[in-house]
């Protein structure tokens, strides 16, 4: 036998079969929230700077965000953002060598996901 035999490892890497754990979903997540983020400053700049341009454009501005689309898109990022914060602390406690084992790795990855379910639903009341 060769030593390429002996490999354990797959010849391919399907991602569809890979099961995470809580902690490696929480942590792929904060990146793409970090991502949606990111892409969100322009228009949320754009809006800021059309707000400010007197009277009649806030009031135009005001009926864009009337509209129900508008508001899941506003949601999204509500949520996005809490989600990036709540990970993101729990990131600097690891960092600081809180919750490192295992065990309260779990807990922590459990708790960001249940603190940013809290977040949703008090900010779906106020969105909608």
């Amino acid at each position: 036998m060769t030593n390429a035999d002996k490999d354990p490892r797959p010849k391919y890497l399907n991602l569809l079969q890979i099961r995470l754990p809580v902690t490696g979903i929480v942590s792929i997540a904060h990146r793409l929230s970090g991502v949606l983020l990111v892409i969100s400053i322009p228009a949320g700049i754009y809006l800021l700077q059309h707000s400010l341009g007197g009277p009649d454009e806030f009031s135009s501005l005001s009926g864009f965000f009337s509209s129900s689309a508008v508001r899941l898109v506003l949601l999204l990022i509500v949520m996005a953002v809490a989600y990036h914060l709540f990970a993101g602390i729990r990131f600097l406690l690891i960092d600081l060598g809180v919750g490192e084992h295992l065990p309260a790795a779990r807990r922590g990855a459990w708790s960001v996901v249940g603190a940013t379910a809290i977040a949703f639903l008090l900010a779906l009341f106020v969105v909608i």
